[in-house]
């Protein structure tokens, strides 16, 4: 009877503790929290959302490369997004002092940082120490473009992107190389056969999906949710790069294969010619880039890169191709400021402008302007004895980045159609006698300037 008691009493004590324990969650559930909750989260000192996955996988990140001397920074678009919102006061922010994580905190997969790679001295020792950390490191490597086109040497792989994961939140660190032209490249991330394609959302990636071109920026030290970390000094300008920052590689292996079937022009003569269009190309290049005005190789410099990575020496001109929502009125007096004088103007803004400009030793520098039409874009061309107008047409493109004469210079992305509407299907074989108005497969009669627009039409100097 006693020992019946004694369970009897156990039992009642058990019910009344777990009674008052459910009063006591209860309680703070619906009236402490309730009424001293957002004063608390809000109070001098506190750390909201300084425990999240997110925060600590960075936190990490930045304390291993701090300590290792790893020359990186941040370029998260979203994140910098953000800082860019808020960047008078986050430039002010003393390390430190923040109360409240407002950037590196928000809900993601992944946290993106570039890594100036030839800066980098100890490679090996800082992925055993990340994996030290609770780091788990996939590495992404792929062949040298810029060693393509020297045979000895191609093949030989360089790191293009690292991916660090730490629970269930990741870095990737993006390596840029230094390229000819003083900018930074980097990589398409494609995973080989025996990667596991389950490590992260490789498809939720921001950079990687093909390679990119940037120009060199100029890096500031802030304190972002009481972490110091690098950025672009002008984020807005790198934000601005990304969705235009595809990259097309010149085909070094089809240029040697073309030049074993065609001999090149190593004659003074071209070898002359190939050095002022160099400098002709670079001089347009740095002019237009100072107005601010979108370009790309046209014509046969587009051909000649694409087809041999070269100037053709036989094409005695610069082609480049200028949309004319890009024009600007004073394009004509910068060249003649840089000492190119005005050779030719056909055409109107309005319809078929062509400039030519006269460089050193009888070499044009022709600039084709685009209009756009529903299906398709075209540049117009004028015959000066007649005033006959011709319209050459092109499938609509958009304009990636390539590497040229030792410049980051613009090309149609969709090249070979950009190509084949100039010079057909049979570009690959070179042609050295050429009639702008006949030999194109894409160029159409486009009328004639009436007789009274002449003097406004053509102008010959």
């Amino acid at each position: 009877m006693s020992r019946i008691n004694k369970n009897v009493i156990l039992a009642l004590l058990t019910l009344t503790s777990s009674a008052f324990l459910l009063f006591q969650l209860y309680y703070y559930k619906h009236y402490l929290s309730a009424k001293n909750g957002a004063g608390l989260s809000k109070s001098k000192g506190s750390r909201n959302g300084f425990d999240s996955t997110q925060w600590r996988a960075v936190k990490k990140f930045i304390m291993l490369t701090s300590s290792q001397n790893v020359p990186v920074f941040l370029i998260d678009p979203l994140i910098l997004e953000l800082i860019n919102k808020d960047f008078e006061q986050v430039k002010n922010t003393s390390h430190g002092s923040t109360s409240e994580c407002k950037f590196f905190c928000v809900p993601r997969d992944f946290t993106a940082f570039a890594l100036w790679y030839h800066l980098w001295k100890n490679e090996e020792g800082w992925f055993r120490i990340a994996e030290n950390m609770g780091f788990q490191c996939l590495k992404i490597e792929s062949k040298d473009p810029r060693l393509d086109g020297i045979d000895s040497l191609s093949g030989t792989e360089i790191p293009l992107h690292y991916i660090c994961r730490l629970a269930n939140h990741a870095i990737h660190l993006v390596v840029f190389h230094e390229r000819n032209g003083n900018y930074l490249w980097h990589g398409h991330l494609r995973l080989k056969g025996h990667m596991d394609r389950r490590f992260v959302p490789f498809r939720k990636l921001q950079f990687g999906r093909y390679p990119g071109a940037f120009d060199r920026p100029e890096l500031q030290q802030i304190t972002v949710d009481g972490l110091e970390v690098f950025i672009p000094k002008d984020p807005v300008h790198f934000l601005e790069e990304i969705p235009h920052s595809r990259f097309i590689e010149c085909r070094y292996k089809e240029a040697r294969a073309f030049f074993q079937q065609y001999l090149d022009d190593n004659t003074v003569e071209a070898m002359a010619f190939r050095k002022n269009a160099k400098e002709l190309l670079q001089l347009a290049a740095k002019t237009l880039k100072k107005l601010g005005v979108r370009f790309w190789l046209s014509s046969g410099t587009c051909l000649g890169w694409y087809r041999q990575c070269n100037i053709i020496p036989y094409s005695k001109d610069v082609d480049l191709g200028i949309f004319i929502q890009d024009y600007k009125s004073d394009i004509i007096s910068a060249f003649q400021d840089v000492g190119l004088p005005l050779k030719h103007k056909f055409g109107k803004v309005e319809d078929s402008l062509e400039l030519s400009f006269q460089g050193k030793e009888d070499i044009k520098l022709d600039i084709f302007f685009f209009y756009e039409e529903t299906d398709h874009m075209w540049n117009g061309g004028t015959q000066a004895k007649t005033g006959k107008k011709f319209k050459y047409l092109f499938p609509k493109f958009t304009l990636c980045w390539t590497e040229f004469v030792d410049m980051k210079i613009h090309v149609p992305c969709e090249t070979v159609e950009y190509i084949e509407a100039n010079y057909g299907k049979s570009w690959k074989i070179p042609v050295k006698t050429w009639d702008w108005k006949r030999s194109p497969p894409n160029v159409r009669p486009n009328g004639i300037w009436p007789i009274s627009e002449w003097d406004e039409v053509i102008q010959l100097y």
